[in-house]
């Protein structure tokens, strides 16, 4: 009996697979850079290879230690003191890992003319107690519409259309002191760890502008900034066109946001019925251009859709970028989906909620930023498991060949059973096959002739 266990195999590939991460994207350097320094003997570099492969494995530290199947040459206080420490920048982490492999990996794999996305949304990260948690709270939950304890995780990710790599993130406390149920901390605002925590405590819409801030400085570029009514004001949209960057995004049906329209100061629901609806079964029941904004106003499109979940109701979208299509417009907002995919999957398979217990702030955000990388990590896998794309230029070559030689060799092995078929069943002679096989050709469509007689066009 072989005393090699069961997932030997699976944890060594595992452990290749990391390793091969942390080498293309110098995940070392890129946690130096973010003051991700070692206090004492053991690198912050194994730490992290060792909280990344955790879920993987099945079981937490603390488990592997009850049972001794903890093998790692540091202690749990070790451990804890790494993700504890105020002074790594986990915002900035993410943004350069995720810069790192959409710049050096996934352009490369993406054809210029694909339009790439910033996509923002948040989610609530909830905590069954939040009286000894630092900054936990009261949030307002968008799914079921209560208060609920915990934080809202506003996320940053970036797309392709294919697939999703998340930028950075921040878990926003509420904005209001009585909401505030945990400890608050006193830091200095110049520390890395005064930001995190006034970050925390602002509100969504002015945290969006930071996370995209610090992705566009890690060197990330994306052509839209997706997101839904939650964030859709004004001020929001024309603060991110002056970066360079257009919006699409879900209105929010109120009547206090105004737009220029014709000459007129309007809300979303007086252009709406203000115009004619398209009739029939066009995808979208109306489409008007106005300004947005008041100091500077910048031109929009609005389109107006059906409500697929209500056929009496109807949706409205904003885009700055008014050369786009209605359609198009539409096919672009639809990659905000993978958003709430990535959610489910950090949540039931990443374990983004249950694994950290932790109460100080820089635990939960370093913890966060884990995940993230996990999430990373598999999207490249799978990438490069699924993408064809990935093998270069020598896919291409092989495949062409690969593809002439397949279809001419096919072709003649079918033509050459049925003529074999022919003469056994029908007792045909030489001289009725061959004017049977000249009339069968002449009858094919030229491509075909060719393909079958290939040394025919090369003399």
């Amino acid at each position: 009996m072989s005393s090699i266990p069961q997932n030997y195999c699976d944890e060594n590939e595992l452990i290749d697979c990391v390793q091969r991460f942390f080498s293309r994207h110098h995940v070392g350097k890129l946690l130096a850079k973010c003051n991700g320094m070692k206090e004492k003997g053991v690198s912050p570099v194994s730490l992290l290879r060792y909280k990344l492969s955790n879920i993987f494995v099945g079981r937490s530290m603390y488990m592997q230690q009850r049972t001794g199947s903890f093998k790692e040459d540091f202690s749990k206080n070790t451990f804890y003191r790494f993700l504890n420490s105020a002074k790594t920048n986990w915002l900035r982490f993410t943004s350069l890992l995720a810069a790192d492999i959409v710049n050096n990996d996934l352009k490369d794999l993406t054809d210029d003319s694909r339009k790439n996305v910033f996509i923002v949304d948040d989610s609530l990260f909830s905590r069954t107690s939040c009286k000894k948690t630092e900054l936990g709270s009261k949030v307002f939950d968008h799914t079921d519409m209560h208060f609920k304890k915990g934080f809202r995780m506003l996320t940053l990710s970036w797309s392709d259309g294919n697939t999703l790599i998340p930028v950075n993130s921040c878990l926003l406390a509420s904005a209001k002191e009585a909401n505030i149920i945990g400890p608050v901390k006193n830091f200095d605002n110049r520390t890395i760890a005064g930001k995190r925590r006034k970050l925390a405590q602002t509100k969504a819409p002015e945290a969006m502008i930071t996370l995209l801030d610090t992705a566009l400085s890690a060197g990330l570029k994306a052509d839209y900034v997706l997101f839904d009514s939650w964030f859709s004001n004004p001020a929001q949209i024309t603060a991110i066109h002056s970066k360079g960057m257009d919006v699409i995004a879900m209105i929010k049906k109120s009547s206090r946001i105004k737009y220029s329209y014709c000459g007129e100061q309007l809300n979303i629901k007086e252009i709406y019925f203000r115009n004619k609806k398209r009739r029939g079964r066009s995808k979208y029941l109306l489409s008007v251009d106005v300004m947005v904004g008041k100091e500077n106003p910048i031109p929009a499109k609005i389109v107006c859709v059906r409500n697929k979940a209500n056929r009496k109701d109807w949706l409205a979208f904003i885009c700055t970028d008014t050369t786009l299509s209605e359609e198009e417009i539409i096919r672009v907002y639809g990659k905000r989906w993978q958003i709430e995919v990535f959610f489910k999957t950090c949540k039931s398979m990443l374990n983004l909620i249950g694994e950290c217990r932790s109460l100080s702030y820089d635990a939960l955000t370093a913890h966060v930023a884990i995940v993230f990388t996990r999430y990373m990590l598999l999207a490249m896998e799978q990438r490069q498991n699924e993408d064809q794309r990935t093998l270069g230029e020598l896919f291409f070559f092989l495949v062409d060949e690969m593809a002439d030689i397949t279809f001419h060799r096919s072709l003649g092995i079918l033509m050459d059973a049925l003529m074999a078929s022919l003469q056994e069943i029908l007792k045909l002679s030489d001289e009725q096959l061959t004017a049977f096989t000249a009339d069968f050709e002449a009858r094919l469509p030229k491509y075909l002739r060719n393909a079958l007689h290939p040394e025919a066009i090369g003399a």
